[in-house]
């Protein structure tokens, strides 16, 4: 993502934009939106400059160091599964808390556990725990019992995942053939959004259709 775009959602934000306006405007994807927002600080604190800054700088150290000879094999194969996931776009700390999910026993934690096991602030685990949560690898329970929260990564929490980042790509590709509409489906640039839209409007609904079809493999 490059400075100029960062510019302008920082402009949509204070202009009280949706993150699904924003990401019409700059022709991405809402999930890019959100993670970008997400990670630098949220949408009361989001400061484009520093959030370019910031990125250069996770990609300096994007690279692990090379395991130390005494690192046990699971535990680096671990770091590796982390650091794709950061790669791929996930924050840091919402990479941390999927995958300390996803290696607990029955799947769930409360904030107090994440926050205890990772040795991040509260603060911290809430919103990597927002992100989970919207882009459906994890879902909220309550406790009614302490008045509390769990955190829960189950066995459709990948099927959920994929189906909510494809229903917002498929919200883009209306969004984008709505375009073209008012553009007129026979000028270049209504032709070129069309082509596009009809693209991923294609690809989002087979990608839905194969998690469907293979659903029962996560059974």
């Amino acid at each position: 993502m490059t400075q100029q775009e960062r510019e302008r959602i920082a402009s949509g934000l204070a202009d009280k934009l949706s993150y699904g306006e924003i990401s019409r405007r700059l022709d991405r994807p809402t999930s890019t939106i959100t993670r970008e927002i997400t990670r630098n600080g949220g949408p009361n604190d989001y400061r484009p400059q520093q959030a370019h800054q910031a990125t250069i700088q996770r990609a300096r150290r994007g690279t692990p160091a090379p395991p130390h000879a005494d690192t046990p094999p699971v535990a680096t194969m671990e770091q590796e599964i982390l650091e794709m996931a950061v790669r791929a776009g996930m924050p840091r700390t919402a990479a941390r808390v999927h995958h300390d999910l996803a290696l607990s026993e029955d799947g769930r934690r409360t904030a107090a556990e994440l926050t205890h096991r990772l040795r991040v602030s509260p603060a911290s685990v809430s919103v990597a725990v927002n992100f989970l949560v919207q882009q459906g690898f994890v879902r909220r329970e309550r406790d009614p019992r302490r008045r509390r929260d769990i955190y829960v990564i189950d066995d459709d929490a990948w099927y959920n995942a994929i189906m909510t980042s494809e229903r917002q790509t498929l919200q883009t590709a209306r969004a984008t053939m709505a375009v073209a509409e008012t553009y007129g489906l026979d000028t270049p640039v209504g032709q070129r959004l069309a082509k596009t839209a009809a693209y991923l409007e294609r690809v989002s609904l087979d990608i839905m259709e194969s998690a469907d079809r293979w659903r029962t493999l996560l059974a």
